[in-house]
This record gives structure tokens, C-alpha cells and sequence, in this order.
């Protein structure tokens, strides 16, 4: 698997059919009912995921369609519910295994590191680990320190796993999609507070439906969205912010109450990288700014702030900004001091083009 892949060497995916109104929640279950109807050997398990549907409702009514064999409850021991999906991956079937929440997801690391991502590998070729680990992250519901995290830097640092994160449902369907059948591990990061809304950040505002947004729009059949390809989200001249997950959202308000007019890259897959989108952007701006949600000291934003460095130096007009969250744990009392809002990102845009 390539570090970071190139845009040129993608194939133009299927154009879908027509959309209809659909929630992040409803885009993921269409996403696994379509590959379960596709693929005998898609099989759902974890916690509370058949009957109850999920603590999110995201597999709500699978089970039933498709039976207990396929659609299962797991008992709670995350490292036993990846450990015997990679032992499924081996077999020939192709798990999609939730992870109630990304906190959660630690004492299944081992079997992630030690045995999904190396199977390729120790295996010569002659076995792999097409799972998916899908789990809700991030924070802007009070889900304080245990349900709040954002741990998707973990996971880019091993190698054979891909990660991912998804800010809309159309790209969460066709992400998902993608993710299942593909033949490496992939970790499926779902920022929950996008579950049923885009969220610019201003928590004191009313919600904002899917309903209401083109993004919100997703075709009831098969399409996919290329696991290694970023979105320019909105394109601009003065400076690049990369972002991802609920951050895009947070980005584009900063940007509209600022008046700057930056150029939004939302990254999709965190790892495989879509590389040259990124160089091609702040090499024709000369500015960038990172942003996410996760603890600043060995974030994601210091990789991609080295990558920015290393290929786009001479370019350059100003330093690097990162807006991130705090190196603390997710404080329940204090979440809107922590949560990287449009006026920290707005800040950081002034300064960069200050610089």
C-alpha cells in the first residue's frame, strides 16, 4: 500500500443516479445494506448493532432484513470483536465491525497493529484483511473525556492500515462503500455531531437538517468515492486550509465571517493521502492553514504541516498555522474552550496572511 497516492493515477468513478434526502446515519446503513445485497460476504457485527440497530441507530433494521448470521451482536471486548474480524478477513469474508465509540477502540490496538495490518505482509501476499472498523469520533455533543476523542493520528502512523474520515453523507456512503471492499484494514472514523447536521461550530445555533444541503443528497444505489482522493470544498486564492470531519464545516464559516478568501481541501482519506490536490493548492497560494478537532502535540496536522514543508517550500509566503484542539482530555464543562471554533481558525487565517 502507497504512502501517499497521486490523483493522476485514479480512475474516474461511476456517475450515480439520482439522490434523495439522507442523514450521515441513513448514508452509512445504506451504504452496508447496499454491499450486504451485493456481497454474501459482507457480514455486520458489534456492539448492540442487531437488534437495537446501533447506539446511533446506523444498522438499525439490518438484522432483520438479512438475519443473525450476517448481522450480529458482539459481547464487550473490542479487541475480541477486531481479533475475529481479521480471523473473517483470513477466511474470505469481509467484516464491517462497529466500535461503539472511537475511545473505545484501545484495547483492540494489538490486534489492529499486530494482526490486521501486518497480514499482507508476514503472509507473503497469500492472505489479507479486507475489514472495516467503523467508529463515531469527536466531540460538540457534552460527551466529555470517554466519548469524545479523535484518535485518527493513532492510526495513520501504522502501516498497512488506511484511514479514513468522511464530512458529508454523499462521501460517507460512497467512502463506506469503498472501504468495504477494499482489501486493506480501513478505519472508518464517523464524526458523530455530523451524524444528522453540518456543524459550523456555533453551538449556540439552531441545527441545520442534511435536508437542507446538496451534500445531504445521496443516491439509494452502488457508487463509490475514491479512498485516496481529497475535495476542494471551496476554491480560493489567498490561502489553503486542509481540514477534514466536522473541521471542514468549521473552516468554511471561519472563512465566510472573515472575508479571506481561502481555499478549503477536505482531505477525506487521512492515509493514503490524495497528495498532489494539497502541493497544487498552497503552491498557488503560498499560505496554509491546518485544522482538527484532536489534541495538537503529534496530531495529524504535524504531519501534513511536514509534507506542506517538504514539497512547497520555496512557495511559501507565511509559516504554517495549525488550529487544533488542546493537549488536555475532552472537558465536559469547558467543550466550546476546546473545540477549535470559526473564531480560533478566523484567527489563525489573519495571522497567516499577516505573515
Amino acid at each position: 500500500m502507497n504512502d501517499v497516492v497521486r490523483t493522476d493515477a485514479l480512475a474516474e468513478p461511476a456517475k450515480p443516479g439520482p439522490g434523495k434526502p439522507m442523514t450521515m446515519i441513513q448514508a452509512l446503513r445504506s451504504a452496508m445494506d447496499v454491499m450486504m445485497d451485493r456481497d454474501p460476504k459482507v457480514v455486520i457485527f458489534g456492539e448492540d448493532v442487531g437488534y437495537f440497530g446501533g447506539v446511533f441507530r446506523c444498522t438499525e433494521g439490518l438484522q432483520a432484513k438479512y438475519g443473525k448470521s450476517r448481522v450480529f451482536d458482539a459481547p464487550i471486548s473490542e479487541s475480541g470483536i477486531v481479533g475475529a474480524a481479521v480471523g473473517m478477513g483470513a477466511y474470505g469474508l469481509r467484516p464491517v465491525v462497529e466500535i461503539q465509540f472511537a475511545d473505545y477502540v484501545y484495547p483492540a490496538f494489538d490486534q489492529i497493529v499486530s494482526e490486521a495490518a501486518r497480514l499482507r505482509h508476514r503472509s507473503n501476499g497469500d492472505f489479507t484483511a479486507p475489514l472495516t472498523i467503523r467508529m463515531p469520533c469527536g466531540g460538540g455533543i457534552y460527551g466529555g473525556q470517554t466519548h469524545s476523542q479523535s484518535p485518527e493520528a493513532v492510526f495513520t502512523h501504522v502501516c498497512g492500515v488506511r484511514t479514513v474520515m468522511p464530512s458529508n453523507p454523499y462521501d460517507a456512503k460512497g467512502l463506506l462503500i469503498a472501504a468495504i471492499e477494499c482489501d486493506d484494514p480501513v478505519i472508518f472514523l464517523e464524526p458523530k455531531r455530523l451524524y444528522n447536521g453540518p456543524f459550523d461550530g456555533h453551538h449556540d445555533k439552531p441545527v441545520v437538517p442534511w435536508s437542507k444541503h446538496p451534500l445531504g443528497e445521496v443516491p439509494e444505489g452502488y457508487y463509490t468515492v475514491p479512498l485516496t482522493s481529497a475535495a476542494v470544498v471551496r476554491p480560493g486564492k489567498d490561502v489553503t486550509v486542509l481540514a477534514y470531519g466536522t473541521m471542514v464545516w468549521v473552516s468554511e464559516a471561519a472563512v465566510a465571517e472573515t472575508g479571506i478568501d481561502a481555499e478549503i481541501i477536505d482531505l477525506r482519506s487521512l492515509w493514503p493521502m490524495d497528495l498532489d490536490t494539497v502541493v497544487a493548492s498552497v503552491q498557488k497560494t503560498g499560505r496554509c492553514v491546518i485544522v482538527h478537532e484532536a489534541t495538537r502535540t503529534s496530531g495529524f496536522g504535524a504531519e501534513l504541516a511536514a509534507l506542506v514543508q517538504e514539497h512547497c517550500f520555496y512557495h511559501l509566503e507565511a509559516p504554517i498555522e495549525r488550529v487544533t484542539g488542546w493537549d488536555t482530555p475532552y472537558p465536559h464543562a469547558q467543550e466550546w474552550a476546546y473545540f477549535p471554533g470559526p473564531a480560533r481558525v478566523g484567527a489563525a487565517l489573519k495571522r497567516v496572511m499577516e505573515g
